[in-house]
């Protein structure tokens, strides 16, 4: 199967995590209550709300701290009321940028982004100025060791899975954006475990950053939307050494 893999990014997600667990949880329990405020406490019926219970496990949040903020979110008949907003723009020598936001005060957020983008050579467009440049995709990824790879296939096709990527110490498996969770299921039914679980926006070509002082701006750049609580994720088409 082809495709092009991103594990570099997610391995700079988990660094990410590994480093600052607390800030990783804070936005996932912010996930888990927009989820509940909108669908419902029960994920057997709230798909969201399953999706983003999977995506804490796989970051290693206790059960405990899952279970205390869905019943604090189904308790709550007001409480914060947080929008999901979606801002692009781009990053140094024209990188396409998508971040998502859960915020509960667009102004800050948006004020916030713009800061970023202007601080490292980028600038915020308009929605829609780089979106056309990305697809909505599941993408399930899976340590290699221990698989093997062809059964993994099999399975992963038989599931529902559109695209299989062998990307040296890992599996990425694509899925059509509303297929991603029951193929998770599926997978995970069948003994497989996986470090990350989601749907995203993938990229249709990428561009490498040649220039020293571009590629310490990106850096810091997505640096500072990883350390925005407000910031939920963010997407780019930078194609970096690792990758």
């Amino acid at each position: 199967m082809s495709g092009h893999s991103k594990w570099s990014t997610i391995k700079r997600k988990k660094e990410k995590t590994d480093g600052a667990r607390a800030k990783i949880f804070t936005k996932i329990g912010r996930e888990i209550g927009v989820a509940v405020k909108n669908g419902g406490p029960d994920p057997s019926v709230n798909t969201k709300l399953k999706d983003v219970i999977a995506k804490a496990k796989a970051n290693n949040v206790p059960n405990d701290n899952i279970e205390r903020i869905i019943k604090k979110a189904a308790g709550e008949a007001g409480g914060d009321n947080f929008e999901e907003i979606v801002y692009e723009g781009y990053g140094p020598s024209g990188i396409a940028v998508i971040v998502e936001t859960l915020t509960d005060n667009r102004n800050r957020t948006a004020g916030d982004i713009r800061h970023y983008f202007d601080k490292y050579g980028g600038n915020m467009g308009q929605s829609g100025c780089v979106s056309f440049m990305f697809s909505r995709q599941g993408v399930i990824i899976i340590e290699a060791e221990g698989i093997d790879e062809e059964k993994l296939m099999e399975d992963a096709l038989e599931a529902g899975a559109v695209d299989f990527i062998a990307d040296g110490d890992i599996f990425d498996i694509r899925t059509e954006p509303n297929d991603m969770g029951a193929v998770r299921d599926d997978l995970e039914a069948k003994g497989y475990n996986y470090v990350s679980a989601e749907v995203e926006y993938v990229p249709s070509t990428y561009t490498k950053l040649t220039n020293e002082d571009d590629i310490k701006n990106m850096t810091k750049m997505l640096d500072m939307f990883d350390d925005n609580d407000d910031v939920q994720n963010v997407y780019h088409n930078w194609e970096t050494d690792e990758d």
